[in-house]
């Protein structure tokens, strides 16, 4: 009998430890994950490393003491890891950043629906404020992303908008917020009431909060909002009494808001600006337009080939242009070239460059790129005026001068890359239009500066036939 009574001991014992030991073990290789996605070089094992983490997350679930309904979970694994590994295989490097919003925002939904779940089954015990942030987080995060997506998929229009009231709106959501929560604390025979209209007010903030931003500031939303993800998984950890959920939350949580303020501090604004206020709308009355010669120049690609192939030092600066064309193999293999013929070659990266954080270091590493020549803004700066040609590919604000003397324009104070200090700048461009902040580039109408019109695959197609035929 005593052995019996050993032997269900040890099981009950078991069931608590290896959950427990699991989550230790797997919140260890987040960290580690994490740490190795900070180089280049050790970017895919600590990929490998935070994935095993989360299988060991998994497995560790399914010993929970009391876990059940094992065929519905596996079916709800299936049906979420076959699309998302689909649409992870298939993903361009151009939809990159809809995708991350996407999966951002199924993250906050699973936040919601488990925050929902929690409270549904003890609403009033004292787990309570955790599930309410989790309700709370994960709504915004969840429609915000959604909102995100459809911005950078061109289902929604990019551009910064206000409407009437926008502000006072939002205020009013807030307060149906804290009075819904406070409700659903303090009456809970209605608390589920409470709870309904809580999410609703929350969804519908994330909306309205997202849509009317765009242009420049639509990379540090998604840091931002990646970040609210992080925060929600973290409090839904505490009401679950789950440490891998609190560990790899406030990772997330904690990197996102590191990145938010980097980035924030890379284009000089504050992120009340960035979340309260629209880049690109200009005051009244203030100056988007360049002053004085309004000529752009035209130049061929056997002319560009000429300034490049025979240049001592070439900076390269790429934006979203060259994503959108695909030319980030077409690009190394012109570095590659030029350096064959004796041409330093190096490439310029602002932060915020892109529609994500560091999309343009993704972008140019999937081409092989050396990293070492990806370099940040503060140390290519001073480069550029030993650059005899700087040259542009699809970027347009980062490379604006009138962020330094125009203070009517809406991106003044933020840092730029200093292209235009470069001896010669050639820019490769779709058309004479203004960038994704809708704001007028005076260096297209820099006496020094040569415009390729054109598809960025198809100009650095050309440059490269134009090169090697030198």
């Amino acid at each position: 009998m005593n052995g019996h009574n050993d032997l269900i001991i040890s099981v009950e014992f078991g069931s608590v430890w290896l959950p427990e030991a699991a989550y230790l073990i797997a919140s260890l290789l987040f960290i580690i994950g994490l740490k190795q996605l900070s180089s280049p070089r050790t970017a895919r094992s600590g990929n490998m490393i935070a994935g095993i983490g989360m299988v060991l997350a998994l497995l560790g679930t399914f010993v929970l003491p009391h876990m059940g309904h094992f065929c519905a979970i596996l079916i709800a694994i299936v049906i979420g890891t076959i699309p998302g590994w689909l649409l992870a295989k298939r993903v361009k490097m151009t939809a990159m950043p809809q995708m991350v919003s996407l999966f951002n925002g199924m993250g906050g939904a699973c936040a919601l629906f488990i925050s929902l779940g929690e409270w549904l089954k003890g609403g009033g015990d004292g787990q309570s404020f955790p599930k309410l942030l989790g309700i709370v987080l994960g709504s915004v995060s969840f429609t915000g992303s959604l909102v995100a997506f459809g911005k950078l998929q061109g289902l929604i229009s990019e551009k910064p908008f206000r409407w009437p009231l926008q502000k006072t709106i939002n205020a009013i959501l807030v307060l149906a917020i804290l009075t819904s929560a406070g409700m659903s604390l303090a009456d809970p025979l209605r608390g589920l009431l409470w709870i309904i209209v809580l999410a609703g007010a929350a969804l519908l903030l994330g909306v309205l909060q997202v849509l009317p931003i765009g242009g420049a500031d639509m990379p540090v939303v998604i840091s931002v909002l990646n970040s609210c993800t992080g925060l929600a998984a973290a409090v839904t950890g505490f009401a679950m009494h789950n440490m891998s959920m609190i560990i790899a939350g406030t990772l997330v949580g904690a990197a996102g808001s590191l990145l938010t303020l980097l980035m924030c501090k890379a284009m000089n604004r504050s992120l009340a600006m960035v979340v309260f206020g629209s880049f690109g709308l200009t005051p009244k009355g203030a100056s988007i337009a360049a002053q004085g010669d309004q000529t752009m120049r035209e130049i061929t690609a056997a002319e560009c080939a000429i300034m490049l192939g025979y240049a001592r030092k070439v900076i390269i600066v790429p934006g979203y242009g060259l994503a959108v064309a695909q030319g980030q193999h077409l690009v190394h293999e012109l570095g590659e070239m030029l350096g064959k013929r004796g041409v330093e070659v190096k490439y310029a990266i602002h932060p915020v460059a892109g529609r994500m954080p560091g999309h343009m270091n993704v972008l140019l590493a999937e081409a092989d790129v050396p990293y070492p020549k990806l370099l940040d803004m503060e140390e290519i700066n001073p480069e550029f005026e030993q650059a005899d040609a700087a040259l542009i590919i699809g970027a347009n604000d980062v490379v604006n001068p009138a962020a330094r003397t125009d203070p009517g324009s809406p991106i003044y104070g933020m840092p730029i890359l200093n292209a235009d200090k470069a001896k010669n700048v050639i820019v490769i461009k779709r058309g004479r239009g203004a960038g994704f902040a809708g704001i007028e580039n005076a260096l297209f109408c820099n006496p020094k500066t040569h415009m390729l019109f054109g598809d960025a695959k198809n100009a650095l197609q050309e440059l490269i036939t134009e090169v090697r035929a030198l």
